[in-house]
């Protein structure tokens, strides 16, 4: 077995191009392993945890880095020559005829003269030049769809200021979904065109609900995101209060939903008494804030509700429409209870957070990256080896996102996590949450469901019961279709839940 690498110096490649690369190397002959990386710190740590460290490196945070793990010396030349064709057969010219045939704009300035009636721009480029092509979309007069992370705060707030001087949108940074006037950006289910307007702090949140409520028979007018820290002291809730007011203008809104995790306590006032004032009704689902505190405070005006799930149930009804009941149906299997731990592999983070405050209410302490409690934060990449407790990880904190693909996209972080808490002999449940719709993974099943049904076989085959829950969020729209994902993974033997709460709930109960 040899280790080879190369490195490309002072060179970018988005994280999508390089993940394609490395699974191609990776189903090279001869070849054991492969990455593809930007050799940042954060991806650095990662490859070494595969055991695809290479003895030499000389890559940097700008560089890019091709690893491949080989039976030999020439499989291993082989492969990397490959990557590097692969590299130089990029595309110089747009694939579609919206340019006329010509080469890709290098700028926000020279799209907008090639698309001069374009109303957004959609920005994801890594996190420290993604606040200069927002400004710059803003200036040429565009609303904008900032889907990258690892941006400055400082930047942020100067941008969202500078869209609101200028009556646009700032959806961003790490916004992750929007239904705008039926085109959907970024992460986004295939739902009816409905009375349901939603303003959300939270890209899998949102996608809980749409889903939700086009499963219930309803369906979904504008979805606005705002990032995640829109509604954190220092921005100031600049896009929330924005998209408030537009839904409140927008002729097809009759029910609005508002989501995000607890805000600050005087932005929660100021957004709150927003949605109070306004001529439609709002439901607002601020994930693990005090249900009975708000629900005192604001309960003549607003509906307050405890779950993404009971969000979606309650705009359905104001909206004149009785939820219908799903036709995925959990199938338990009758497992028995177990004095074993839990372990939860999320790709969303609102999702994570919802789960974790119905555990900790129920089984005490959850250690995590994103912890409810300083003193329960998982040590740094979340390793758990060695750790006894509960644990859920969200694979969408920046940390995993930097210089790789959300998990959402690439499950292989995810799979390889899977497999270790699969091993740990403390371990007897399993969740992961699986978020279908545009620019998710075209067949997550066809890659879950054989590991799920391996780490049960590998469980049984020490004596262990092993109970896997599945989070599934989608539609029958959606490009993978709810109910074929769904098949496949209770055919691997995983539990399926379409509420995230009701997963959760289940979870407890196994333990």
């Amino acid at each position: 077995m040899v280790i080879k690498a190369h490195v490309k110096h002072n060179t970018y490649f988005d994280s999508i191009t390089l993940m394609k690369i490395a699974r191609s190397l990776a189903g090279m002959q001869g070849i054991e392993d492969a990455a593809a990386i930007m050799a940042t710190p954060p991806n650095l740590q990662l490859l070494a945890e595969a055991g695809l460290m290479p003895l030499e490196n000389t890559a940097g945070p700008t560089d890019v880095l091709f690893v491949v793990r080989a039976s030999d010396e020439d499989s291993a030349e082989i492969a990397l020559q490959a990557a590097e064709e692969q590299l130089s057969q990029r595309p110089a010219y747009v694939a579609d005829t919206a340019m006329g045939g010509q080469p890709q704009p290098r700028s926000i300035e020279e799209a907008k003269r090639f698309l001069p009636d374009a109303r957004i721009a959609v920005i994801s480029v890594p996190g420290p030049y993604a606040a200069l092509e927002a400004q710059q979309a803003l200036r040429a007069g565009l609303h904008v769809f900032l889907f990258s992370d690892n941006v400055a705060l400082e930047d942020e707030i100067a941008l969202k200021q500078m869209a609101q001087e200028r009556g646009l949108l700032l959806m961003g940074p790490d916004c992750g979904t929007a239904l705008l006037n039926g085109a959907a950006l970024g992460f986004v289910n295939v739902v009816p065109s409905g009375s349901i307007g939603i303003v959300g702090a939270s890209g899998t949140g949102i996608q809980q609900v749409m889903s939700l409520v086009a499963q219930g028979g309803g369906g979904i007018s504008q979805a606005i995101g705002c990032g995640g820290r829109d509604l954190s002291e220092a921005v100031g809730a600049i896009t929330t209060l924005q998209g408030l007011r537009l839904l409140q203008e927008d002729e097809q809104t009759k029910v609005m939903v508002l989501i995000s995790k607890p805000p600050a306590p005087a932005i929660a006032e100021r957004v709150l008494q927003a949605a109070a004032t306004g001529n439609k009704p709002v439901v607002v689902i601020f994930v693990g804030a005090d249900h009975d505190a708000l629900h005192h405070r604001y309960g003549n005006h607003l509906t307050i509700t405890r779950t993404l799930a009971e969000a979606a149930q309650q705009a359905l009804l104001l909206s004149g429409i009785k939820m219908q009941p799903s036709q995925l149906v959990p199938t338990t299997r009758g497992h028995t209870s177990s004095r074993g731990s839990l372990s939860a592999l999320f790709s969303g983070g609102t999702l994570c957070d919802e789960a974790m405050h119905i555990w900790a209410e129920q089984l005490g302490p959850i250690y995590s990256n994103i912890p409810l409690n300083p003193a329960w934060r998982l040590p740094e990449h979340g390793h758990v080896q060695g750790m006894q407790g509960h644990s859920a990880i969200d694979f969408g904190s920046d940390e995993y996102t930097r210089g790789r693909p959300h998990p959402m996209i690439d499950p292989s972080l995810r799979l390889k996590r899977l497999q270790e808490a699969a091993n740990n002999p403390d371990v007897s449940v399993i969740l992961l949450d699986i978020v279908l719709g545009y620019c998710s993974h075209p067949n997550p099943a066809s890659v879950y469901a054989p590991a799920i049904l391996a780490a049960r076989e590998q469980a049984a085959s020490t004596g262990r019961s092993l109970t896997v829950v599945i989070s599934l969020c989608g539609t029958e729209g959606d490009p993978q279709k709810l109910s074929l994902q769904a098949a496949q993974l209770r055919a691997a033997g995983a539990e399926v839940f379409t509420s995230n709460a009701d997963a959760a709930q289940f979870c407890s109960r196994a333990l």
